[in-house]
């Protein structure tokens, strides 16, 4: 009879130092390693004459990134690693770079206080609240565009838009950098889009579509999500990643109001980090639903049959879910 394998901390000391990553990524970022390598191999030295940063500094860092996989070593010049190149250039397009700097700028700071925030029950600031919360996403909602665009791209070419002949209202609630409804709006020329959000979000959504050739296809809302009035007549309404800061009762609420606002046989298209029915995975949903304690007053992550029981309850039909890239599929539901 085999012997069980002997049970050791291992797993639990690399967890110890599951920070380090991160940081190392984020501060390879901030001194342009990843940029300077994007041109092709080179020294140490070359990549410190390049960036202005110590060599002790970057041979610690860059030879830890050879480690992780992120960049390759041969002899004493250094390369991309495939992974790399395509992501972590501050200069291309699916540039991933923004979200480690927020981890590290924000999240960190405020789990260091995790221990507290589980015997409170209260998160260090409520971001889904329009003081705080205006000024924590101004900062990072063009940090995390990369990571939604080609989700939302998915979803409007879903929807088949590029056969459009008549104008097709969009509803971006929450809308941020404006992504979902970038996507959107990138399928056909016919789409119109109408962005929601806090009145010092807007500036930032304005921007974006400017720099994506959309700003005459965008409309904007200022307020409070639970206040302001959306209007009516949309063909499509979109909610990237807003109901876990929400909450269970003001989700339900909101998509009850997402229902009144959609023309009928208009479709509601929901990103959220899921998790199972039973919360026993996936291990990323369960993570950020402690993000949404640590961050949040009443957030939390929830599955595809929580979320498919309240779009019922609001009078959507068919609730389906769409591949696509990102921590979860789509939600998608129609009004009758």
């Amino acid at each position: 009879m085999t012997s069980p394998a002997p049970v050791t901390p291992e797993r639990i000391m690399q967890f110890a130092w599951g920070y380090a990553p991160t940081l190392i990524l984020e501060a390879a970022i901030r001194h342009r390693v990843f940029d300077v390598l994007d041109a092709g191999p080179l020294t140490l030295a070359a990549v410190a004459q390049a960036t202005g940063a110590s060599t002790r500094g970057l041979s610690a860092i860059m030879n830890a990134l050879v480690g992780l996989n992120f960049l390759e070593k041969k002899g004493d010049t250094y390369a991309l690693a495939p992974e790399s190149a395509a992501f972590l250039v501050s200069t291309k397009p699916a540039f991933q770079g923004g979200f480690l700097r927020h981890a590290s700028t924000q999240l960190i700071p405020n789990w260091l206080h995790l221990a507290d925030i589980v015997a409170t029950g209260k998160g260090v600031e409520a971001v889904n609240q329009e003081g705080p919360g205006a000024e924590f996403f101004k900062k990072f909602v063009i940090d995390i565009l990369p990571v939604s665009l080609p989700a939302a791209q998915i979803l409007g070419k879903s929807l088949k838009l590029e056969s459009a002949t008549a104008p097709v209202k969009v509803l971006d609630i929450a809308a941020g950098s404006g992504v979902w409804g970038i996507g959107v709006a990138m399928a056909s020329p016919h789409v119109r889009v109408t962005a929601v959000d806090w009145a010092e979000v807007i500036p930032v959504t304005q921007k974006v579509a400017a720099r994506f050739n959309l700003a005459d296809r965008f409309t904007y809302i200022s307020g409070d999500l639970g206040t302001v009035d959306f209007g009516t007549g949309y063909n499509v309404a979109t909610l990237g990643q807003i109901l876990h800061s929400e909450g269970k009762q003001r989700s339900r609420e909101l998509i009850a109001k997402v229902f009144a606002a959609l023309a009928p046989g208009g479709t509601i298209a929901i990103a959220e980090f899921l998790v199972n029915a039973d919360r026993t995975g996936p291990v990323n949903g369960l993570l950020f639903a402690v993000n949404m304690l640590v961050a949040t007053d009443n957030g939390d992550t929830f599955s595809f049959e929580e979320i498919s029981a309240w779009l019922k309850e609001a009078g959507f039909v068919n609730p389906r879910t769409l591949d696509a890239p990102g921590p979860s599929p789509l939600i998608l539901a129609t009004k009758p």
